[in-house]
């Protein structure tokens, strides 16, 4: 397992109340596999918290994922729907909470909240 995927996976119960704030409630289990070798991450959601752990256990939804896929999702170089779109990555389950999760993941390096840009635009023709 990768340093930034291990950070991701320990910060998301202190992100969780900014992140989860949609009713969202249920188990996501998500397979990263390398070398023939799956580690499995439980990510627990309700809104507000997220529990985390490891292990096979039974969830309401599973993501399967490489490792060096996950590591370019969790340092914002790649999108979530994009990979499963794509077939880089397959998801069975609960869609609600993939669409919940992937809020964890970082923007692109660079890019910038619309609402900010707009708001300086207006600053700027004052």
């Amino acid at each position: 397992m990768t340093e930034a995927t291990e950070q991701f996976f320990a910060a998301l119960p202190a992100r969780a109340p900014e992140v989860l704030r949609s009713p969202v409630a249920g188990t996501l289990r998500i397979d990263l596999s390398l070398d023939g070798r799956t580690e499995h991450w439980l990510v627990r959601m309700r809104p507000g918290a997220a529990e985390v752990s490891q292990g096979p256990d039974s969830a309401d939804a599973v993501w399967y994922c490489g490792v060096h896929l996950f590591d370019r999702l969790v340092t914002g170089q790649a999108q979530s729907i994009s990979a499963v779109f794509r077939n880089e990555s397959t998801y069975t389950g609960d869609v609600v909470l993939f669409l919940a999760f992937r809020r964890f993941f970082p923007p692109p390096p660079g890019t910038r909240d619309p609402r900010e840009v707009a708001r300086e635009h207006v600053r700027r023709t004052r």
